[in-house]
């Protein structure tokens, strides 16, 4: 088993990480959002990925997420744990805890979260878009590791890169939102299409602009929480990842049973090649 670490704004590195090489992988979606870095941590293979590439370069809006996904399927991954720092929606979620949601809202409209198409048609279910088996065992390694653990919600994931205007984030309070991001829902999607357990690492950075106690929220204020929370995300990953599960009794790994509606003989041969890691154990 191999475990994909991707890391969110300020976690572009894993200190206990026994780093053996980087990988540049190479995808038909384009190139991923940098090379991958290949290591050991507490027994287990790991492949990281800085989701926003080294000194973050990468707009959410510019990430290529279909390559970084399939990039992580090429390399053997079956479990990804996503960091992402994301603005809290409740008043008993201040910045610095951690949140890991359940559910996800998608506000965004220009990106590509789907391997499906170029000639073939696949709808996996996503109803439960984490893998609860993931959840459960990495939400537990927080509360070893000390965190402020706050256990299933809901992330609205916006387009950015601007932040909420404030009567935005009102409406997604009165929806029941726990968090606002930018990243994971597509990085969900297409790790359900990959069969890839996935779990998002939820690090609470500011109080969005819906809380007028606060000032507004500023980059300045959000890379003061950002540090403070990535040495707490470490801690939570090499807790995890002794506890991880060699089978995943969710279902992720049979996501695309009966997903696919296309007939076979009629997919294109360069889509069935180029998405033979995703759909090969269906579609010959």
């Amino acid at each position: 088993m191999k475990i994909g670490i991707i890391g969110g704004s300020g976690l572009y590195a894993m200190k206990e990480l026994k780093t053996k090489g980087t990988k540049k992988v190479s995808t038909p979606f384009g190139n991923p959002s940098d090379e991958y870095i290949l290591g050991e941590l507490k027994g287990r293979e790991v492949v990281f990925l800085p989701r926003h590439g080294k000194g973050h370069r990468v707009l959410p809006s510019e990430l290529n997420f279909r390559a970084n996904i399939y990039g992580m399927k090429k390399l053997g991954v079956d479990r990804i744990l996503s960091v992402s720092a994301v603005g809290s929606l409740k008043e008993e979620i201040p910045p610095g805890d951690i949140v890991f949601p359940d559910q996800f809202i998608d506000r965004t409209f220009a990106r590509n979260s789907s391997f499906f198409g170029n000639g073939i048609v696949g709808h996996v279910q996503f109803a439960d878009p984490i893998c609860k088996d993931l959840l459960v065992t990495v939400s537990d390694a927080a509360k070893r590791a000390g965190a402020n653990v706050h256990l299933g919600g809901t992330y609205i994931n916006m387009e950015g890169p601007q932040f909420s205007t404030r009567a935005e984030s009102h409406l997604y309070r009165s929806w029941g939102a726990s968090v606002i991001g930018m990243t994971n829902l597509n990085e969900a999607k297409l790790a359900r299409e990959a069969e890839i357990c996935y779990v998002t690492i939820a690090l609470s950075t500011d109080y969005d602009c819906w809380y007028e106690e606060e000032e507004d929220v500023s980059t300045e204020a959000i890379l003061e929480v950002i540090k403070a929370n990535v040495e707490m995300s470490q801690k939570i990953i090499s807790e995890a990842v002794g506890s991880i599960s060699e089978t995943c009794p969710a279902g992720c790994r049979e996501a695309l049973n009966h997903a696919i509606m296309t007939d076979p003989s009629l997919i294109p041969d360069e889509t069935k090649k180029n998405l033979d890691i995703i759909i090969g154990k269906y579609i010959k």
